[in-house]
């Protein structure tokens, strides 16, 4: 690989990290760039090789939020084996069939959501929701499938939508709703890893150094989110959202 190619690749990683820790969405930044430089590759083999960095900068940032976060432990071990199972699937799926007849629905859903939390102000800042147990499980359940699915089918996005149910539907606060997406994501990376390794679509020059400026930007953006608090994850979880967006609508409407 060339190394001006593999320059762009690894600053992209970086930015990725750093974004990817505070609220997510890292993939949004560097999955276009490597489509971008890497024409002559498949589509499988770009994603696939993406998990690498995105497994190693979501495991930095999760060991920062492990040391300053209080995780529910419970409910993440539910929640980690299914995201796992779930993404394996998905990027199983994905080595078959095309995805972009998903991207239309992605774009109104992300409207939504960018409507709602510019308008909820208090959207993420605090608890709002008393779940019982049985409940709360019933949900991690369905998302963790449904974010899982995506993941390994998908992929950009994913630490955002998860922040968004742990906010909406099981009613963290932004600081702990990233921090324990961190650990769910974890896991749909992982399952996506493992069957991109057994098919051999995993493009290791590129991987590896990515992996590193990925772990680096994790590391500080982390970092960062723990230091500035809610108001800060909020602001930055708008701008991620209105990026992907306009990336989104992109391919749909002009792409």
């Amino acid at each position: 690989m060339e190394l001006d190619i593999l320059f762009f690749l690894c600053l992209a990683s970086f930015f990725a990290g750093f974004v990817d820790a505070i609220v997510g969405g890292g993939g949004l930044i560097q999955t276009p760039v490597a489509l971008i430089l890497l024409p002559n590759y498949s589509v499988a083999s770009i994603i696939g090789s993406l998990k690498i960095p995105a497994f190693s900068g979501t495991s930095f940032a999760a060991f920062q939020y492990l040391k300053k976060v209080q995780m529910n432990w419970k409910l993440l071990g539910i929640m980690s084996v299914i995201a796992f199972a779930s993404s394996f699937i998905g990027s199983s799926v994905l080595i078959k069939v095309s995805n972009d007849f998903m991207k239309p629905l992605l774009l109104v859903v992300l409207t939504f959501l960018a409507i709602y939390t510019f308008m909820k102000k208090n959207f993420g800042q605090h608890q709002e929701k008393e779940l019982s147990l049985k409940t709360q499980i019933l949900y991690a359940i369905v998302i963790s499938m449904a974010v899982g699915f995506y993941d390994g089918f998908i992929g950009p996005g994913t630490g955002s939508f998860l922040v968004v149910a742990f906010v909406s539907v099981l009613g963290f606060d932004f600081l702990h709703a990233s921090a324990n997406a961190k650990m769910v994501n974890l896991a749909t990376n992982f399952g996506s890893i493992c069957l991109f390794v057994l098919k051999g679509k995993i493009i290791w020059a590129m991987a590896l150094p990515m992996a590193l400026c990925n772990a680096l930007g994790g590391f500080l953006g982390a970092k960062l989110a723990i230091k500035k608090g809610n108001g800060f994850i909020r602001g930055f979880f708008l701008i991620v959202v209105i990026g992907t967006l306009i990336r989104f609508g992109y391919d749909v409407f002009v792409k």
